[in-house]
């Protein structure tokens, strides 16, 4: 029997232990699911970085750590990590971010806002160009990145991308490295921010950056929150260089009371919502990922510890 380490906050389990053991049941490993196995005989460890850090220094028998989460920060820096670590893909992460996507991007293109934020009722008869009118650029195009610009392109949009080495999506014109970043930023009316958090990502909005967009341009961060210099889109709204930025993530979460960002009129703060991991569905991601090891296959989503992501 497969030993399974679970490290997650305490309140988290209700949810997750049932939906981890009946998917894996449904996969036909038999397992035992627990979070207080002796390290030492522990075949797997299923973590989310809401349980705080972990040590695995001692889990000398682990053949893969499991994330539940897409983003990997909180883990890839952990010096005691030498097992192989899998990202969550998949687990309702991408279509519920298509949906964030999509529906913000949608908003700001009819620019619903005009109707719905309005101090009083008036006839404010504003018609919005088509989707093929409004260029959208996705900064990120791995999988959330990507699936979120096949939506848009089903939409209509006129959507491009960028990625430090240039991909190939359909109906998205791709750009890659420092030149392909000005160009993408430069048709940009709306920003969509998807890049993984690493050190050649941080602040890679900022002033110079922010400068490249089309005046009015509208920011999208369902991203990570260090992406963006704070004080620099401040900067950037106040002047009318960004017209809008809605954000779901922060550098610093909860965001704190008082933030600039939680006043600013041109500023929605969402928090931290655009894409959660379901444990119905994560969990068969995880068991598939158990059942290739055991099998004898390469775990899926692996992360390329030197790149970062």
């Amino acid at each position: 029997m497969l030993k399974v380490q679970m490290h997650l906050k305490p309140a988290a389990l209700p949810d997750w232990q049932p939906a981890l053991e009946a998917a894996l049941a449904e996969a036909g490993i038999v397992a035992e699911l627990a979070t207080d196995h002796p390290p030492e005989e522990v075949d797997y460890v299923i973590y989310a970085p809401s349980g705080g850090h972990v040590d695995l220094s001692g889990y000398t028998r682990t053949k893969l750590v499991h994330g539940l989460w897409a983003g990997v920060e909180s883990i890839i820096g952990n010096d005691t990590l030498t097992q192989p670590y899998a990202r969550m893909v998949g687990g309702g992460l991408t279509q519920g971010m298509v949906e964030w996507v999509t529906g913000n991007v949608l908003r700001h293109h009819l620019g619903l806002d005009r109707y719905i934020t309005a101090d009083a009722p008036h006839w404010d008869q504003v018609v919005p160009p088509l989707a093929s009118e409004r260029r959208v650029t996705i900064l990120g195009l791995g999988e959330l990145g990507a699936a979120s610009a096949a939506a848009l392109v089903a939409l209509g949009f006129d959507v491009a991308g960028w990625s430090r080495s240039a991909k190939t999506i359909p109906g998205v014109t791709c750009h890659g490295g420092a030149d392909g970043l000005r160009d993408a930023l430069a048709k940009a009316e709306i920003l969509v921010l998807l890049l993984p958090s690493t050190p050649e990502t941080a602040d890679i909005l900022k002033a110079e950056t922010l400068a490249l967009l089309p005046q009015g341009a509208v920011i999208l961060n369902p991203g990570r929150g260090a992406l963006i210099d704070e004080e620099a889109l401040l900067s950037a709204l106040d002047i009318g260089q960004v017209a809008h930025a809605t954000l779901d993530t922060f550098k610093t979460e909860p965001l704190p009371e008082g933030h600039p960002f939680w006043d600013h009129p041109r500023v929605t703060v969402t928090p931290h919502v655009a894409a959660d991991t379901r444990p119905r569905q994560a969990a068969r991601v995880v068991a598939q990922n158990i059942a290739r090891v055991e099998a004898g296959q390469p775990a899926l989503y692996l992360v390329d510890k030197a790149r970062g992501y």
